[in-house]
């Protein structure tokens, strides 16, 4: 399978709770919901539609699940979205939760030994897309352990001075390829990245 990881982020890589304010104080963070103000319907939902269509499967880490199985079974038959949500196969990474917890239909745990090697074993299973939707601490795990194939972020243009980041702290340097970016009338940057190649240092010798 192909792993996607679709976050909001402001310019300075903040990706802790986007959307509200109650999603996520760890470290005493008050910004949450602060995505919300430049959320653009036509480009970045579409961006996302264009996620959720070819998704076969959604992976989480806990606290994102909660707060998804929280907001989107009480939506079905209303919202097409939801009903997409609430139809896809799930996969949950928690040490905390067990299966009778799960009751997010079609919610399956992913407990026993390394999550790491977990999900590199669903990975490989045949299939399509599997989507990381936030989840910050395991898509930044994901991303340190290469098993990311592309990233759609969408950049706000705001500042949040601190928070929970989806980018490895590790000192390794990772390439990117820019695929594609777009922006919004708003000043949001769209952008889809996919694993590069570091390129090689210019000569700078003039001698």
């Amino acid at each position: 399978m192909r792993l996607v990881v679709s976050e909001f982020m402001s310019l300075d890589g903040v990706s802790q709770a986007p959307g509200g304010p109650e999603e996520d104080t760890d470290g005493g963070f008050d910004h949450g919901g602060g995505a919300m103000p430049w959320f653009d319907p036509e480009i970045m939902g579409s961006a996302i539609d264009a996620v959720m269509a070819y998704t076969e499967a959604l992976l989480f880490g806990r606290r994102t699940w909660q707060t998804m199985a929280a907001a989107w079974p009480d939506r079905a038959g209303t919202d097409p979205f939801a009903d997409r949500m609430n139809a896809l196969e799930k996969y949950v990474v928690s040490s905390t939760l067990d299966a009778d917890d799960l009751t997010w239909e079609n919610s399956h745990l992913l407990a026993d030994g390394d999550p790491l090697e977990s999900v590199a074993a669903l990975k490989a299973e045949p299939g399509g897309t599997l989507s990381v939707m936030g989840s910050t601490q395991l898509a930044s795990a994901l991303l340190g352990a290469g098993l990311v194939d592309e990233l759609l972020l969408m950049i706000e243009p705001v500042l949040l001075g601190g928070g929970k980041s989806v980018f490895p702290h590790d000192r390794e340097m990772r390439a990117l390829e820019l695929v594609s970016v777009q922006p919004t009338a708003g000043g949001v940057l769209v952008c889809t990245y996919r694993p590069g190649e570091i390129p090689p240092m210019p000569d700078f010798d003039e001698t």
